[in-house]
């Protein structure tokens, strides 16, 4: 009938592997018996008297039967020996310990004429070697397969080098090592420390310091470099894998300290080292407390908050335990990714997902007149410069009116703080993007003068990773195969992680007294020429055989360098010296407003002159056709070097 089961196929293989099993069992009990009484005669059969060997006889037909079962009750004959492991070994171990309890029971019981009991020797022995010959029968299986995986993968193993004589690099080596599976091959050892040298570690030896990584990586035949060294700085990281990327290794690396310090340093943990490794800068470090003092218990809103710098900062602020937080997104599909995570990291968390546009002036209004946020973080903005170039009345639509729209909505309603995410951009900017981001900043400084909502704006350089970055756009390229598009062999730019962006926003929170600009001090800036070398060379290929890179041009918009600060704004330190305040600049704010209701107007309009528009609102703003043997193009040339070389210099 269709409703009952199939009827399984006997499974002869296994009834087979069972009875060789119970019969090699049954010999190695025979032979565990009489061998231990022979090694106690040091295997002079004619010096074994019979009244030992008679009792050893009558009783081993119990004992086989005892033993087989007891055997059957341990699972000897059930467990999968190809993947056995402590358990098993340990069920092997008890079993024979018992079967030779057994033996010792049933010889005292057996009593003959003119007999004497069994050395005690006897006892031990048999148990010994009857644990041998089941670890041998059991246990050859795996040893011998093991060895077989190991023969075939070394065929192309990768030859590996580890950095790092420490603990976790032991971790990593055992691993390797042991694994039946692993690929890889570990050549050498490289540690700094002289007292280490010519030493082993698990029979790989550690052959110097970091100055002999590129003669060894020849000698050894390395293809991956592992950095084990979960302590590392930044800036020690960055030294060791400048030598690192001229072997044309792979190169992989522990994500960090803590790895070490929770037990979980394992292959698994190792990831690729990102070209962010190679900045040469310690991360941003920010005061929690600080931090958790405002954003605790308090109504927090972040537009944007589905992006990526938006999602960050959700996922830092729900950490500080507010009393609701907001997200407010047009984009569903990225606030549904935020919200799912949070819920699961924060299931105690008040959490509300809007969506919506900072554009429409009335769904702001009445999210801000539902919720009554005390804080507002503002994200949402278009960003792709060459996309905003194609469609400049966007970016003042959504720029410049979503933020003035959300910054008279908090204060309308009594936010305490509004936070704008502004740009490098913004500063002398060539683009509409970053001419919008700086009308941005005049809003927020000119509502700071007339509510009491403090308004503060944020200014950072490019974010590694984050949507638009050139990292990501690098490392898709590089997997095709390239060629690697870089638009000038010149361009340079400051970077940051996501993690230091938000955390610079947070902290202009704590600042914050109104009207300021924060800004951070991103270190050297990078050439993007550098940066796409070094990935390639990150990647284990080489630059123009494997990986070529190709010159676009520069992009409509773009610059060969950005700037952090406009000259008339000056500087101001703040706690953390990595972070800066530029002065509010002054303004005639009945022209601002003025010229504000004309971008509207125009914008609206979908004027084709909106660019001359913006420039008389920032004067800063030169929106320019470049071309590679331009006058301006000399002088950009010129300016990126002499920051270069300054930032070499000190």
């Amino acid at each position: 009938m269709k409703d009952k089961k199939e009827k399984q196929p006997f499974n002869y293989q296994k009834l087979y592997r069972r009875i060789f099993l119970i019969i090699y069992d049954i010999c190695s009990i025979i032979a565990a018996s009489y061998l231990a009484l022979l090694f106690r005669f040091e295997f002079r059969i004619s010096q074994v008297p019979d009244y030992f060997l008679d009792p050893i006889t009558w009783v081993l037909p119990i004992l086989i039967l005892i033993t087989v079962g007891l055997f059957y009750l341990f699972k000897l004959y059930d467990s999968l020996w190809a993947y056995a492991g402590e358990n098993e070994l340990q069920n092997l171990v008890v079993a024979c310990v018992l079967s030779g309890i057994v033996n010792g029971v049933a010889l005292q019981l057996v009593k003959y004429e003119h007999t004497q009991p069994v050395p005690q020797s006897y006892y031990f022995l048999y148990t010994f070697l009857l644990i041998t010959f089941m670890f041998i029968s059991r246990f050859s299986y795996r040893f011998i397969r093991s060895q077989k995986h190991k023969n075939e993968n070394k065929k192309n193993a990768t030859r590996v080098m580890i950095i790092g004589a420490g603990e976790a690099a032991n971790t990593i080596i055992k691993e390797i090592t042991i694994s039946n599976y692993s690929t890889m091959v570990i050549g050498c050892i490289i540690d700094d420390d002289k007292n280490k040298w010519g030493r082993y570690i698990q029979g790989i030896r550690v052959v110097g310091g970091r100055d002999k990584i590129i003669e060894c990586s020849d000698l050894y035949d390395i293809d991956e470099i592992i950095v084990a060294i979960p302590s590392a700085t930044r800036t020690q990281m960055k030294e060791i894998l400048e030598i690192c990327k001229e072997t044309n290794c792979k190169l992989r690396s522990l994500p960090g300290v803590y790895q070490l310090v929770n037990g979980e340093v394992n292959v698994s943990k190792l990831r690729d080292v990102e070209v962010e490794d190679l900045l040469g800068r310690e991360p941003i470090t920010v005061d929690i407390d600080s931090i958790a003092g405002y954003v605790q218990g308090k109504t927090v809103i972040v537009t944007g908050g589905g992006g990526s710098i938006g999602s960050e900062l959700c996922r830092q602020i729900a950490n500080h335990k507010p009393k609701r937080l907001i997200i407010f997104d047009i984009y569903e599909n990225n606030a549904y990714d935020i919200q799912q995570e949070l819920k699961i990291k924060h299931p105690e968390l008040a959490l509300t997902v809007l969506i919506g546009s900072v554009r429409n002036t009335n769904r702001i209004n009445k999210v801000f007149e539902t919720y009554r946020p005390d804080i507002v973080y503002h994200a949402a903005a278009h960003k792709h410069v060459p996309l905003m170039e194609d469609s400049p009345n966007e970016a003042i639509k959504n720029n410049v009116f979503g933020t003035f729209n959300t910054a008279m909505a908090a204060a309308m309603n009594g936010a305490q703080k509004f936070v704008l995410i502004s740009t490098d951009k913004a500063v002398n900017p060539t683009n509409i993007m970053g001419a919008s981001k700086r009308i941005c900043e005049m809003i927020v400084q000119t509502f700071n003068r007339h509510y009491d909502t403090e308004f503060v704006a944020v200014r950072f350089g490019n974010v590694l990773g984050s949507n638009g970055s050139v990292i990501p756009l690098f490392k898709k390229q590089i997997a095709a195969g390239g060629p690697v598009t870089v638009t000038d062999p010149n361009i340079i730019r400051y970077f940051m992680t996501i993690s230091e962006a938000v955390s610079l926003v947070l902290q202009a929170g704590a600042y914050a007294k109104g009207g300021e600009i924060f800004v951070l001090d991103m270190g050297e800036p990078v050439r993007i020429l550098d940066l796409a070398e070094n990935l390639i060379k990150l990647s284990g290929y080489k630059v123009g055989e494997d990986i070529k890179i190709e010159f676009t041009g520069l992009r409509p918009g773009e610059k060969l360098y950005e700037e952090m600060l406009m000259d008339e704004e000056g500087l101001q330190d703040t706690d953390n010296k990595l972070i800066h305040i530029g002065k509010p600049i002054e303004m005639d704010e009945m022209l601002f407003f003025k010229q504000l209701e004309e971008l509207k107007k125009a914008s609206k309009a979908e004027t084709r002159n909106i660019a001359k528009m913006v420039q008389d609102v920032v004067t800063t703003y030169h929106p320019t056709e470049r071309e590679l043997q331009s006058d301006e193009y000399r002088l950009e040339l010129e300016k990126a070097a002499k920051i270069v070389n300054e930032e070499g210099d000190e």
